[in-house]
């Protein structure tokens, strides 16, 4: 099994232009994958981890409720926020400059074949992450994510997540609030759920991240959790 994973820090980068990169790369692994069961052969497959931030954008899932956008097209065009339909899972949500997005590329053969365990072990490295900054993150039962106060009249969103698979291949991936502009949030109804906010590291300190900071933790702790070793 290959625990080896290239990494790439795109920086602030339009999301179909990263959609379109996570998806060549996610073709590709599956090429050598269909290769390898055609030919009997054992070629390695690849896994990449991408770190970025996207400018103002709302995206939804391919199961997800177009209702849960509550701005038409020419209040998205005068905000200048996109919007996109994807093929991940998850329903709506936004990404935004001072908010980092992961997108891990991996192949879980070299892993375990299980997508519950790989996503709670997603939610693991942001708690974790969380931890670092004296913030408590928490998993809510049925609610994929990381959250804040589960289970009370103040329960929020701080990480929220949403893949796609195929072949064991996944990509798409977890989106963290840290410096993030809030008020974007209250064009939607976050991931289809009305009854709890989302928050961030920011606001959750009362103080500025450090975003380079952030990401050597991120790392850090995606090394630990998934065993891996980054170049």
């Amino acid at each position: 099994m290959n625990k080896t994973v290239f990494f790439k820090d795109l920086g602030l980068i339009d999301y179909k232009e990263c959609w379109d990169y996570q998806e060549g790369v996610f073709l590709k692994t599956l090429k050598v994958k269909s290769l390898n069961r055609k030919k009997n052969s054992n070629i390695p497959t690849k896994n990449f981890m991408i770190f970025c931030e996207h400018p103002h954008v709302y995206t939804i899932g391919k199961n997800g409720n177009k209702t849960n956008l509550l701005i038409n097209n020419g209040l998205l065009k005068s905000k200048g926020v996109g919007f996109y339909e994807t093929n991940r899972g998850g329903d709506i949500t936004y990404h935004g400059p001072g908010q980092l997005v992961a997108y891990p590329i991996f192949d879980l053969d070299n892993f375990f074949s299980d997508i519950h365990k790989y996503l709670r072990l997603l939610e693991e490295v942001v708690i974790l992450t969380l931890k670092d900054y004296g913030i408590k993150g928490e998993r809510s039962k049925g609610e994929t994510g990381v959250w804040l106060d589960v289970g009370s009249k103040n329960a929020r969103k701080i990480c929220a997540f949403g893949v796609k698979s195929s072949r064991w291949v996944t990509m798409h991936g977890l989106a963290l609030n840290i410096n993030t502009d809030l008020s974007f949030f209250n064009y939607i109804v976050p991931c289809g759920i009305s009854d709890k906010g989302v928050t961030s590291i920011n606001k959750e300190i009362n103080n500025s991240v450090c975003m380079n900071e952030l990401k050597n933790k991120l790392k850090s702790h995606f090394r630990s959790v998934f065993d891996i070793n980054f170049i």
